[in-house]
Order: structure tokens, then sequence, then C-alpha cells
């Protein structure tokens, strides 16, 4: 950077000779020496500062940095249900990866290469991480993008310049258990009684419901009136009801005794607080009964799988899943196959036109002895 004092036919001129942030020469030309060397000055200290919006024809988001576009998304979205058990810790991990770097810097190649390391890096316990793990990871990364673009922050979310990142998914997984299999998990409950006697009946509503595990435990006894259970707080934020049949009511009335109504909630422990996970005790039972690969969302899948094999249509499922479409419940349509048989069956007695030819048959039959009768 430098200044330099011009000659011309139009008299003296002060240029002040300096490069961009970009790498191109600018020379700009002013009347006065004071003002080119304030001028200067402002160069000097908008590159010392990072401030090129100030001098330079750069725009001021392009300056603004991931950290702070984490910064305004927590503050914005902390609130969440998921946000604490999920999004907190996904921001931490974005941060040390783009931390300081401006928005305008990320590209599309970055995110793909944020996702390919991904994929290749183990979980903390040390197993390989899923496609809808990433795919997870990525929406959140994809999310945040979006509210910068929204705020000011971000001309284009890099995420659009180039294909699809997300990862094909294996939604195939299907685990539910049969009828032997639910009576072995039900008395490994039983057996647990003395040091978790919460658990069976935490299963067994888990089996009649498919309730989701939050929504499960979390339940009140305000939500459990006139044979329904109401459940306002879901996944897609849809209310719902669940009928309550005459085993479930069994059950809730057994829960209620043990717990003489000292907590809102319907399952808690003997201080009256609710319960937040029974990842322990559930696998415990699990492995008493000889269950393998059996989590405790699948006895959602369970509840679901059961009720289509035994004939409930794929509608009344998907309204007692509270999936937000019918797609989601056709994962279970497979099961009915052989229960379809069953309704074929009732059109056994359906007209088919053979009976007028039969009568026909037995009236030639009997005029003329001589002809067989075919059947």
């Amino acid at each position: 950077m430098a200044i330099r004092k011009r000659v011309n036919k139009n008299g003296v001129t002060w240029q002040v000779d300096y490069r961009d942030p970009q790498g191109k020469r600018v020379m700009k030309c002013f009347p006065k020496k004071a003002d080119a060397e304030a001028y200067l000055g402002k160069v000097t200290a908008a590159k010392r500062e990072e401030r090129y919006y100030d001098v330079f024809d750069v725009k001021k988001e392009s300056q603004i940095t991931f950290n702070e576009l984490a910064d305004r998304y927590v503050e914005n979205y902390r609130g969440q249900k998921c946000f604490s058990r999920l999004k907190y810790y996904l921001v931490e991990e974005y941060r040390t990866v783009f931390g300081e770097r401006r928005l305008s810097e990320i590209g599309y190649l970055d995110l793909e290469t944020y996702r390919n390391r991904r994929k290749e890096t183990p979980t903390k316990a040390g197993k390989p991480r899923t496609e809808a793990t990433i795919n997870r990871e990525l929406s959140t990364l994809r999310h945040m993008l979006n509210k910068a673009v929204e705020w000011g922050m971000l001309e284009q979310n890099p995420f659009n310049k180039g294909s699809k990142l997300m990862l094909k998914e294996n939604n195939h997984r299907l685990r539910f258990l049969n009828n032997s299999e639910i009576e072995a998990l039900l008395k490994a409950c039983d057996e647990l009684k003395v040091t978790s006697p919460h658990l069976r009946p935490i299963v067994e509503t888990a089996l009649l419901t498919g309730m989701r595990r939050n929504e499960l435990l979390s339940l009140k006894w305000e939500q459990i009136r006139n044979g329904f259970i109401y459940l306002t707080e879901t996944k897609s934020g849809k209310a719902r009801q669940i009928p309550i049949n005459d085993r479930l009511a069994e059950v809730f009335k057994e829960v209620r005794r043990g717990n003489q109504l000292k907590s809102p909630h319907v399952f808690c422990g003997p201080d009256g607080k609710r319960f937040f996970e029974v990842k322990r005790s559930f696998a415990s039972a699990c492995r008493k009964a000889g269950i393998e690969a059996f989590r405790f969302h699948d006895l959602r899948h369970t509840f679901a799988s059961q009720l289509v094999m035994r004939g409930a249509s794929l509608k009344a499922v998907q309204e007692l899943l509270g999936h937000a479409s019918l797609a989601m419940t056709m994962r279970y349509a497979h099961l009915s196959h052989e229960h379809l048989k069953d309704s074929v069956n009732l059109l056994n007695n359906l007209p088919s036109g053979k009976e007028m030819v039969n009568i026909g048959l037995e009236n030639k039959t009997a005029s003329n002895p001589q002809i067989a009768n075919p059947l």
C-alpha cells in the first residue's frame, strides 16, 4: 500500500494504491493528501481488524462466521424439545469443524467432506455410524444454513449448490415379538419385580398402546379418562387418543394401587418422581427371556404388527400410532397377506353362475339316463 503524488493538466492529485481482500489491485485518487492519508489509514485498519465491509466493496454478511450463526441458532431454538438431547451436541460438533470460518467460505465440497468423514468416524460406543444418524446430522446443519439465509447472514445455502447429500437409509428393519416371545418377556419382567417393579406395567402398556417411550414415561393420570388415553404432546405435534382395552384397564388399576397417587405421573419410583429411562432393566429382561436384537421402541412395532396380523386395518393402525401419513404405516402391510385369506373366504358363497348349469345337467340326466353325471 502506498500514496503517490500525481501531476497532470488538471492539477495535482494523491493516489492510494492497495489490494482488496480478494487480491485485486485498487487505485483511488484524492484532491488532498490529507484525504488520501485518512483513507489509507481506514484501509489498513479494516484489513487488520478484518472489517472489510467498512471500506471495501464487500457485503457485511459475507464476513459472518459459523460461530456467530451457531450462537444465534442456539438462542432461537434452545426451547425445542429435542434440542438438549440432540441438537446441542450437534451444534458443538459443527463448531469444531467450521468454527471461525466465514459462512460465505463454506462450500458444497466442505459439506460433502464433512459427511464422508462422519460416516467413517465410529460412535462413542465404537459402533459404525449409521446412514440415518448421518442424515439427522446433515438435516440439522442444513436447517442452520437455511436460517442463515433467512436471517440475512448468508446469500445462498451451499447445500443447494450440488446433488442431494443425504444417504440412502436402510428402513427395512422391523423387529417384533411373536406370542411366545411376548409371554417370555413378561415372565422375565416378573422375575425382576424385586429390583424393577415398574418394568412390567411399563412394558405391558407399551405392548397394548404402541406409545412412544417418552409419551409413555411422561404419562399422567389426568390424561387417562373416559376409557381413553389422551396424548397432546406428541412427536408429530398432533393430539391423538388411544382406547384402553380391558387388560390395560387392569394394569392401570394395579399401578394406581401401588403408587397410591403419590405422583401425577402414572409410572414413578418410590419417591414419586417419574422415570426418564428404563434401558438397563429392559435389557436385563430381554436377556432373561433370551430375546436378542430388540429395543424398547420395537414394542411399538410389536403393537402394530400384532394388530395387523389380527385383522386391523392399516388406517386404524396409522391413527393409533400417530403416523403423519399412511406411507409410514405401510411397512406393516406385508404382515396381513396370510390373514387376507380369511377375508377372501367370506366370498365362498358368492353366486358363480354354475348353479344354473348344474340344474340343467340334472334335468338332462333325469330325462336321459345314459348321460353320466360329470361330477
